[in-house]
């Protein structure tokens, strides 16, 4: 596939799964058809799926919630409450901006788009959970984020400015009991992380963290420039019927590490409802061929975003060079040694990142 073709699906397909348009899941935006049109039916962005069904499914219940109640202790209904973000969903985006911050300051329209996107269990241990979430759009198969989850972490890496992030010690009150999440791109390199604990009252299992620093979000990137980055803080909530993701953002624009102004409050909810009889066959085949690539890619990325390392992207906000070199290579892994996914991989993240070595800093250094 020319690199042009693979470039155009996977920005137009993260584009409207950004919350950068109003799209109807049942009925995939015709762009978005028109673009997937050349592409084969091995690369790993635009994994061709056999024929997208009309069908959407139907909403039923969380098949995992129940296991959360049945944990006797809190650390295991912690860890089953993670575990239930797993499964086949419908999803809808929402972004709403609430508050001007700064004087003379518009609120922008609302953002709000809608999939499918299965969520794939790639690591499951007592304390450490990964979760991979993968899109099923338009007759093609979309890798999309992933989030892992680490119990009582003594620090994470942390975005400290434009393409930059570093290790940070996290403060011994947000240790015991705590969860840490963090958050990667579709290529598997770093957006954010938080810190928090799993609130269980009155049935409820209710996960908040911290406020840190992230990037300009994707569903931003093509539309603004008079903001860099979001002070945030998430709550995911386990319910009855799927999941939640909610997000108190604020929108800031910072001078390398400094913050300089804030402009406006938004509120994000990304709603999980689960569902049935969808057809997600097409991400299970996709990850069954391309999981142990995908996992030396993260391997790659962890020789790199490591303790007592600063990570700097040297791409445009965007990304797009690692984006589209990694999904080529996804896509090519049948016709590739070990030895050469290796090697490629190393290249393209020798070629986009840069790494150096620092010291630890305290959390609330990192947060001014």
């Amino acid at each position: 596939m020319a690199a042009r073709s693979l470039y155009s699906i996977v920005f137009i397909a993260l584009f409207f799964f950004s919350g950068c348009a109003s799209v109807t899941p049942s009925e995939p935006a015709n762009a978005t058809e028109n673009a997937t049109d050349e592409a084969s039916d091995k690369h790993g962005s635009g994994y061709a799926a056999k024929e997208e069904k009309k069908a959407v499914g139907t909403l039923v219940n969380n098949p995992y919630y129940a296991a959360i109640a049945a944990q006797s202790s809190k650390h295991g209904k912690d860890h089953a409450a993670i575990l239930a973000m797993q499964g086949d969903y419908k999803v809808d985006f929402t972004f709403q901006e609430t508050v001007a911050l700064e004087a003379g300051y518009t609120l922008h329209d609302d953002k709000t788009t809608g999939g499918y996107e299965t969520v794939i269990i790639v690591e499951d241990s007592p304390n450490k959970i990964v979760l991979q979430h993968i899109l099923v759009m338009g007759g093609h198969v979309i890798k999309h984020w992933r989030q892992d989850w680490t119990y009582e972490a003594e620090e994470r890496w942390e975005f400290v400015a434009d393409q930059t992030w570093e290790y940070v010690a996290i403060d011994n009150d947000k240790r015991d009991g705590h969860w840490t999440q963090c958050v990667y791109e579709v290529s598997d390199a770093p957006r954010y992380c938080g810190t928090g604990e799993w609130n269980h009252k009155y049935g409820v299992s209710t996960w908040t963290s911290d406020r840190s620093w992230r990037p300009l979000p994707r569903r931003e990137y093509t539309k603004r420039s008079d903001y860099n980055s979001l002070n945030a803080e998430n709550r995911h909530t386990i319910t009855p019927h799927g999941w939640t993701h909610e997000q108190d953002n604020t929108k800031t624009v910072r001078d390398g590490r400094r913050t300089d102004r804030t402009l406006v409050r938004e509120f994000g909810f990304n709603d999980y409802r689960t569902i049935e009889g969808y057809d997600f066959s097409p991400a299970f085949e996709y990850w069954e061929k391309t999981s142990e690539y995908w996992a030396r890619v993260r391997t790659a990325w962890e020789r790199r975003l490591k303790s007592g390392n600063t990570l700097t992207l040297t791409t445009e906000v965007d990304g797009m060079p690692i984006i589209v070199s990694t999904f080529e290579m996804a896509g090519e892994v049948e016709d590739l040694s070990v030895q050469d996914q290796t090697s490629r991989i190393e290249a393209v993240l020798d070629e986009w990142t840069v790494t150096t070595k620092t010291p630890i800093t305290q959390q609330s250094r990192s947060l001014k």
